[in-house]
């Protein structure tokens, strides 16, 4: 639609008009002015909107206003001061608005207004500061904008005020501070901002403070710690943060501190730890970060503490065990972290450590296993870790473990096997693991074995074969691993099998057919297996069977008609196959059968065309 059709005074009782997506209009007709019982008007992406007629400010009754996206709109008239019931103004994302009119502090109803993305616009007028009834005022991404009139500290009723991605504002005015109401601020990814006025002090009712990508922030007032109200402080990615005022401790209601990628950051003050209320602390990629303070242990509601990657770190304070409420820990990537506390054992809350790519922790501590609440440790990438504490056997409540690429581990410990909650063992790329031990098979939960990888591993224990609920094994790399365990069938729960590169095993044990719930077996690059055993056709529950590359395959069971279920085949590149059994047109699920690169199968079986799902 290009235009208006002329409404002759006929629509009086019309209270909603949307005429979003009309991205052919290029103006909006004076007699729109006419419609008295209009509420809410949307003209949203049109596009090719350049101006509004003067008559938009008769519409008296008008509660809410939206231009989404009128990228060719660059003014507003002076007569939209005149729409007393305007409740909500959207000029989100109108790229090429440079300016509001003087008139539009005059809207005294106004509670949200919305210039997000408005790229173009350079300031406010001062007359923004007479918007008695504010709540709202978004001005993210308005990259242009580079200072704020004084007159914002008389808007008394606003609650939010999101700057965030105003990469060009430099300063905020004293007179913010006398935002009574203002309960969030989020000046995030403000580059150009280097202070803040000692007045935010006097922000009474703020609960939300984001500075987050704040590059150039380098200190915080101390009127900071007068900020009763406050619950969450975000500071992640102010890169030039070098320091924390002592006044921080203050801040009573604190709930949540992140200063995550605060690289320059070398300590925390230790009124921190006077922090009562805080539950989160992120200090993550504090590259600069040595030590934390000794106090950090009366941080008595503190739930969690992230200190991933903070490369400079070497130890924990010992009062760090007094942190009675601490349920997760991260200390991932901390490469120069030799050892944990030796009393660790009194978090007693701790559900979750991670350790992983902690390359210089040679071993746990042996109080470890007194972590009754545990349940995920992550030891992934601890390089140097070559045993782990026999009492880890007590960790009742560990669901997760994960031990990949822990290189130099060279076994577990029997102990293992007493973990009855276990549901998740990772042994990637132990290299360096043997064998695994028979108490394996005790561990009643366990869901999931990742085994790939291990270069070491000769054997499995038959024990394995207890592993009643087991859904995934997964071998893939295990070059030495010859053989299954005869027993194998009894894991009745098991639903995928992954045998990828390498195996030397030349067959598979017979009982293999007995795994009832199993609906994949992938056996690519084992080209050593020359043959299936003929129980394979009672595996009612599969779907998928891969044998690409398995050069020595010579022949496939007749029993594999017997496949039900089998909606993909692939034996690519099984080079000595010569033939297929004609059972291969029994297999009704079929949907993908893939046989090219078989340089010996010179004509398959009639069969085929039977074939009704392929």
């Amino acid at each position: 639609m290009k235009e208006l059709p002329s409404f002759n005074g006929q629509l009086n009782a019309l209270q909603r008009l949307s005429l979003s997506s009309c991205s052919e209009l290029k103006e909006v007709f004076s007699f729109i002015g006419q419609l008295n019982a209009l509420q809410q008007l949307d003209l949203s992406w049109c596009s090719n909107l350049k101006e509004l007629p003067s008559s938009i400010g008769q519409l008296n009754a008008l509660q809410q206003l939206y231009f989404i996206e009128c990228s060719k709109l660059k003014e507003l008239p002076s007569s939209i001061g005149q729409l007393n019931a305007l409740q909500g103004l959207t000029l989100s994302r109108c790229s090429n608005l440079k300016e509001l009119p003087l008139s539009i502090g005059q809207l005294n109803a106004l509670q949200k207004l919305d210039l997000k993305g408005c790229f173009e616009l350079k300031e406010l007028p001062s007359s923004i500061g007479q918007l008695k009834a504010l709540e709202e005022l978004d001005l993210e991404g308005c990259f242009e904008l580079k200072e704020l009139p004084s007159s914002i500290g008389q808007l008394n009723a606003l609650q939010g005020l999101n700057l965030s991605r105003c990469s060009n504002l430099k300063e905020l005015p004293s007179s913010i501070g006398q935002l009574n109401a203002l309960q969030k601020l989020d000046l995030e990814g403000c580059f150009e901002l280097k202070e803040l006025p000692s007045s935010i002090g006097q922000l009474n009712a703020i609960k939300n403070l984001d500075l987050s990508r704040c590059s150039n922030l380098k200190e915080l007032p101390s009127s900071i710690g007068q900020l009763n109200a406050l619950k969450n402080l975000d500071l992640s990615g102010s890169s030039n943060l070098k320091e924390l005022p002592s006044s921080i401790g203050q801040l009573n209601a604190l709930q949540k501190l992140n200063l995550e990628r605060c690289s320059k950051l070398k300590e925390l003050p230790s009124s921190i730890s006077q922090l009562n209320a805080l539950q989160g602390l992120t200090l993550s990629s504090c590259s600069n970060l040595k030590e934390l303070p000794s106090s950090i242990g009366q941080l008595n509601a503190l739930q969690g503490l992230y200190l991933s990657s903070c490369s400079e770190l070497k130890e924990l304070p010992s009062s760090i065990v007094q942190l009675n409420a601490l349920q997760k820990l991260d200390l991932s990537w901390c490469f120069k972290l030799k050892e944990l506390p030796s009393s660790i054992d009194q978090l007693n809350a701790l559900q979750g450590l991670n350790l992983s790519r902690c390359s210089n922790l040679k071993k746990l501590p042996s109080s470890s296993g007194q972590l009754k609440a545990l349940e995920e440790l992550d030891l992934e990438g601890c390089f140097e870790l070559k045993e782990l504490p026999s009492s880890i056997g007590q960790l009742n409540a560990l669901q997760g473990l994960n031990l990949s690429r822990c290189s130099n581990l060279k076994e577990l410990p029997s102990s293992i096997g007493q973990l009855n909650a276990l549901q998740k063992l990772d042994l990637e790329g132990c290299f360096e693991l043997k064998e695994l031990p028979s108490s394996i098979g005790q561990l009643n939960a366990l869901q999931k074995l990742d085994l790939s990888w291990c270069f070491q591993l000769k054997e499995l224990p038959s024990s394995i074969s207890q592993l009643n609920v087991v859904r995934e094994f997964d071998f893939e790399g295990c070059f030495e691993l010859k053989e299954l365990p005869s027993c194998i069938g009894h894991l009745n729960a098991h639903q995928e099998f992954d045998f990828i590169k390498g195996f030397e095993f030349k067959k598979l044990p017979s009982s293999i057919g007995q795994l009832n719930a199993v609906q994949e077996f992938d056996f690519i690059g084992c080209f050593e297996l020359k043959e299936l055993p003929s129980s394979i056709g009672q595996l009612n529950a599969f779907q998928e069977l891969d044998l690409e590359g398995c050069s020595e395959l010579r022949k496939l069971p007749s029993s594999i008609g017997q496949l039900n279920a089998l909606q993909a085949f692939d034996f690519t590149g099984c080079s000595e196959l010569k033939e297929l059994p004609s059972s291969i047109g029994q297999l009704n699920a079929l949907q993908e059968f893939d046989f090219t690169r078989c340089s010996q199968l010179k004509e398959l079986s009639s069969s085929i065309d039977q074939l009704n799902a392929f």
